[in-house]
């Protein structure tokens, strides 16, 4: 049982025994409900918190814990449908403004209890260096200053680290081209409202990363696709959509792209910048996977970032895929005036990104460990990728095009008509979580598709029992 589970089963116990206890009765002691129910005395403590935020007792130090008074009933709902009138007197204007974070959240959602993640975007904690993390954070809470204000840029160690992680040795990026920021997802939002005009178009990959329509929508902007193939984003039609809408923001993905797992080809790497130059335009490069890179990956060719010297591009990178959902530091880069609007939006939003958290990132980037780590996770991603694709191949009557060398999913077309919204809700009943294909085309689905990931499993043997409940889901379905 870990700790969140015997602290809620104590807090349980300890909240039906309170009913024996008269108003301002004295519990038994940390002492005798340690030895009575065999726990620890964090465990204790943390019950005794949870009741006493409550209201249920009152803890008097020195003196022991007691019975609470009466607690009253909860106040009356208001009624809050006001809100629908006031929330949409300005939609219309210009594009309509949401805030549609269902995409997303169907990835963050966490699969009922006995359930198979095939779906999450988070390292599974077996893959997390739980043990790195913990000592890179022991050193950072020695140093001096940790918990002082940083600069609002972030730490210039750390900044000048992302430079050099991102350019290579050759140094085209320095540390004034760095914004450190609150992950990728944080950085991604930040680019889009800086650089783009509320009501303008953006041009997106289709399909592409649900959390970039997200961020765009939430920001009115117009999510203008253009379709991905097997190289990479069409750069004809790329150079099209440029031309007819008069965007100037494209946001890409192209390394091991989510959800495709397709790298941008050589050629098209020089076409997106020289079109991107021609259309006085932006490119948002989200190079969230460079560093999930399986071991048999080919070498990987430089961000875009490296190879542009006029600021076109706006890099974005983040530490957290590659090591825990909560170490939520990431990179924007940037030149001349955008700079100044990324920076500037980021300070409204959120002044700076927590300073206990960006020394935790140096030291652990600065550490052994981190390689060690890096090397670990690209033979675990790729032992997880050939498990998932030998059982899609044994489960399942679909064809797998490609597998990709890097990132953590695959990306199946299903047959034409297939419900892949039933087949999901399917597959959940029937113990594996995974993730319909329609929230990540900006308009409408050419196919039906399931995003399939190996990073929130638990094993291999995990990942295959899913698939294999998969399967049971298609039969019964068919």
């Amino acid at each position: 049982m870990n700790d969140g589970s015997s602290v809620a089963h104590l807090a349980g116990i300890l909240r039906n025994e309170l009913k024996r206890y008269p108003e301002g009765g004295k519990l038994p002691s940390s002492r005798a409900l340690m030895e009575r129910y065999r726990v620890s005395p964090v465990t204790v403590s943390r019950a005794i918190a949870a009741l006493a935020a409550e209201g249920l007792v009152i803890s008097r130090p020195g003196a022991g814990v007691f019975r609470g008074g009466r607690r009253p009933g909860p106040p009356p709902r208001g009624d809050v449908s006001w809100q629908e009138v006031t929330l949409g007197a300005g939609e219309g204007r210009i594009e309509p403004r949401g805030a549609d974070a269902s995409g997303l959240l169907a990835t963050l959602t966490a699969p009922p209890p006995g359930s198979i993640d095939l779906n999450g975007g988070y390292p599974h904690p077996s893959l997390q260096p739980e043990r790195a993390l913990a000592a890179a954070l022991a050193r950072a809470g020695r140093r001096p200053g940790t918990w002082d204000r940083p600069p609002v840029e972030g730490l210039p160690d750390l900044r000048a680290w992302f430079a050099r992680d991102i350019a290579g040795p050759d140094q085209a990026l320095g540390e004034a081209d760095v914004l450190v920021t609150a992950g990728g997802q944080s950085a991604l939002n930040t680019a889009l409202r800086s650089l783009t005009a509320p009501g303008a178009p953006v041009l997106v990959e289709s399909p592409t990363y649900p959390g970039i329509l997200a961020a765009a929508r939430a920001s009115g902007l117009r999510p203008v696709p253009v379709p991905v193939d097997a190289e990479g984003v069409r750069t004809d039609l790329l150079e099209e959509a440029f031309r007819t809408t008069g965007a100037k923001t494209f946001v890409c993905q192209p390394l091991f792209h989510n959800p495709t797992g397709v790298s941008l080809s050589a050629a098209r790497r020089h076409e997106v910048l020289r079109i991107a130059r021609r259309a006085n335009a932006f490119v948002v490069e989200d190079d969230f996977a460079r560093r999930l890179a399986h071991t048999d990956a080919p070498p990987l060719p430089r961000p875009l970032a490296a190879d542009d010297p006029d600021g076109m591009v706006v890099h974005v990178r983040s530490l957290t895929k590659v090591t825990s959902p909560s170490l939520r530091v990431g990179a924007l880069t940037a030149r001349g005036p955008a700079m100044e609007r990324l920076r500037a939006i980021q300070v409204i939003d959120s002044f700076f990104v927590s300073r206990p958290l960006q020394e935790t990132a140096l030291e652990l980037v600065g550490s052994p460990a981190w390689a060690r780590h890096l090397r670990t996770l690209a033979d675990t991603l790729r032992d997880r990728r050939n498990a998932m694709a030998e059982a899609v191949r044994e489960e399942l009557p679909l064809p797998l095009n490609a597998i990709p060398r890097g990132g953590y999913h695959l990306w199946l077309r299903l047959p034409d008509g297939t419900d892949e919204t039933a087949l999901a809700a399917a597959a959940l009943a029937a113990g594996v979580a995974v993730t319909p294909g329609r929230p990540y085309f900006p308009a409408e689905a050419p196919a039906p598709h399931l995003r399939l990931s190996y990073l929130g499993a638990a094993s291999t043997e995990g990942i295959r029992e899913g698939i294999h409940r998969l399967g049971r889901a298609w039969r019964a379905l068919s």
